[in-house]
């Protein structure tokens, strides 16, 4: 795999969480930040591509709408989401771009929909299986002498259970859409230190509420940022280690439709580290960040970590290096 090999595919669900009050439950977007970092323009090289990412989000404080704590507030608030992403690319360009389309199907162990109800975190309930797929028909990207770019359009499609007001949810019970962006902008010529860039705009359908009533989640916003530098393990550059500093910001934008419509908007942000470990001639990329949260509004404050590892079976394969 080259530096060109995407390292954190995609993003999930809906989360449900407390605001002002422990009783009024906040209606949160779908995509889960903390998945980007380092190499957020890049695509995969032409062929298939496979990345497994494993992402994990634990919090155990509570916050209002002016970023202060709840009192009283006890448990734990967390998931397990396993994203299997499946790339194809081929060798034919588009508009001067490759065309990367992809989509992740999401398996998760804990309440990605969660209506935390009291003071008690862990008592959200939640269940266990396949979550809500992301899917991303439309994905370009071009390559330029010092930068890296691509733009498209994605959905979630409610694949995974949801039923009004049960304990055992996996999935938002409604539709999104994404348009995403992502930009690694390199500021040395041999491409070792990089800038990166990745946002998403969220756009909601309508989900069927407690008591018959109807519920749109407001539009959010998501930027993840990473400076990164890579560092050769071998003179003959076939294993790379890269670091950098990496964190998200999201931002709820817009009202809610129905009955959370009052509700105050909530962000979060956050700032860690990514650390890849890269073998070009193998395609092999595998990766881990942390990241936690230094401020949050109307929802949870936590930590991200995650970690997995991506593999590109090239198309054409590439020719061996003449001696």
């Amino acid at each position: 795999m080259s530096s060109r090999v995407k390292v954190g595919p995609l993003g999930l669900i809906c989360i449900l969480v407390v605001c002002v009050s422990p009783l009024r439950a906040q209606q949160k977007g779908q995509w889960v930040p903390g998945q980007y970092g380092l190499n957020a323009g890049v695509i995969p090289d032409p062929g298939f591509t496979y990345a497994n990412q494993t992402l994990n989000y634990s919090a155990s404080q509570l916050n209002a709408s002016n970023g202060n704590a709840l009192p009283g507030i006890t448990g734990t608030y967390g998931f397990w989401v396993t994203e299997n992403i499946f790339y194809y690319v081929p060798k034919y360009k588009f508009l001067g771009a490759n065309f990367a389309p992809y989509i992740s199907v999401n398996l998760a162990n804990g309440s990605l929909v969660a209506e935390l109800v009291g003071t008690n975190l862990s008592g959200n309930g939640g269940g266990e299986g396949l979550a809500d797929t992301y899917v991303q028909p439309l994905n370009l990207g071009w390559h330029f002498k010092r930068a890296d770019i691509n733009a498209g359009y994605a959905f979630f499609a409610p694949t995974g259970r949801y039923t009004p007001g049960a304990s055992n949810n996996v999935g938002s019970g409604y539709w999104g859409n994404d348009i995403t962006s992502g930009t690694t902008v390199y500021l040395t010529k041999n491409k070792g230190t990089s800038a990166n860039l990745f946002t998403d705009w969220e756009f909601h359908g309508t989900k069927q509420g407690i008591a018959g009533s109807r519920v749109t989640p407001g539009q959010t916003f998501t930027i993840e940022w990473g400076l990164g530098q890579v560092l050769p393990l071998k003179k003959d550059f076939s294993r790379l280690l890269q670091l950098g500093l990496i964190g998200y910001d999201q931002w709820q934008v817009s009202n809610n439709g129905g009955p959370t419509s009052v509700l105050p908007f909530y962000s979060v942000h956050a700032i860690g580290l990514q650390s890849n470990f890269i073998l070009p001639a193998k395609g092999v990329n595998l990766f881990f960040k942390y990241e936690p949260e230094f401020r949050a509004l109307a929802r949870p404050q936590g930590r991200t970590i995650v970690f997995g590892a991506s593999w590109t079976l090239r198309i054409p394969k590439p020719q061996a290096p003449k001696s």
